[in-house]
């Protein structure tokens, strides 16, 4: 049955590292609707019939070219599966232009979240010491809520497996470990003994909803979400955190590219084209490759 084939190949993707709570549902939905429609092999007039269903342009491509990744790896081992096409039912998601925060505006959210309610409490400290984190350590959402007490080292914080089940040091600036040290001794006292890093008042590790719609009233608190402009999401402070360590690269060629790797892995990623993602032009980048171009045109070298 298609249902049984769909969980094979969940159940291989999971084992070789891969996220797969977005495909599954997606996955098993199609399986389903083939199945209403009596058939247990992947046709491409029925995964575009599925598709097609989506809200959006986008979605609906998302959905046809999860389906044909699904289908190149069920026809390896069974040819009477059709790979269904892509680009037929609209546009592919495309990357939105991220909100680069200045140092200005890191102070002014910052700032806000030590204003936090209620008075005397441990939310505003909680708040301004886990955003002031993810700006200067580029740390997924995820992964600092997951932070136990015990993943404070010497050496950095060890990020335990989460994205690809991967492991990894991330060192501190001094600064920042003296930040997490001081907030530690008033969570301590506060909240309790408990072993994540950021907890709520009930003493509870934050939910990801709760924080995210935190940093939303902070960002329209200050004034950041401007009409027709990028708007800041949470996700913006670790693009932030890329763009800026990449303006602070070296000047050399071979440099900037060891800059990169380290980057990389610094991130979190398995791939160089997936720290890509995160950077975006900015004028002091701008700036620099002008400089650079009239060098070469000048008949100097980059």
């Amino acid at each position: 049955m298609l249902i049984d084939t769909v969980r094979s190949y969940i159940a291989l993707r999971r084992a070789a590292g891969f996220g797969m709570a977005n495909v599954e549902p997606l996955l098993m939905d199609f399986a389903r609707y083939a199945h209403e429609r009596g058939e247990e092999v992947i046709r491409s007039e029925t995964a575009i019939a599925w598709a097609s269903r989506g809200r959006s342009p986008e979605r609906r491509e998302t959905l046809i070219r999860t389906v044909a990744v699904f289908a190149r790896h069920a026809r390896a081992e069974d040819p009477c599966h059709e790979v269904p096409p892509g680009h037929l039912l609209g546009r592919y998601y495309r990357r939105p232009t991220p909100f680069i925060f200045s140092a200005a505006q890191l102070r002014q959210l910052l700032k806000a979240a030590r204003r936090l309610g209620p008075p005397g409490s441990l939310r505003p400290h909680t708040y301004e010491t886990l955003f002031a984190l993810l700006a200067v350590t580029g740390l997924r959402v995820s992964e600092a809520l997951a932070l136990r007490r015990e993943d404070l080292t010497r050496d950095g914080l060890h990020i335990r497996k989460t994205k690809f089940q991967k492991s990894r040091l991330v060192p501190l600036h001094p600064t920042v470990a003296i930040a997490l040290e001081r907030y530690l001794d008033r969570r301590r006292v506060a909240g309790g003994e408990a072993a994540r890093v950021f907890v709520g008042a009930d003493g509870r590790p934050l939910r990801y909803q709760i924080v995210r719609w935190t940093f939303r009233q902070l960002v329209l608190a200050v004034g950041l979400a401007v009409p027709g402009q990028p708007r800041p999401h949470i996700h913006s402070l670790r693009h932030t955190f890329a763009v800026r360590a990449l303006e602070s690269r070296p000047e050399s060629r071979l440099g900037v590219a060891r800059h990169q790797v380290a980057l990389m892995t610094y991130l979190g990623h398995s791939h160089l084209e997936s720290t890509y993602w995160y950077l975006q032009s900015t004028p002091l980048l701008l700036h620099e490759i002008a400089d650079a171009c009239e060098s070469v045109a000048a008949g100097g070298g980059l």
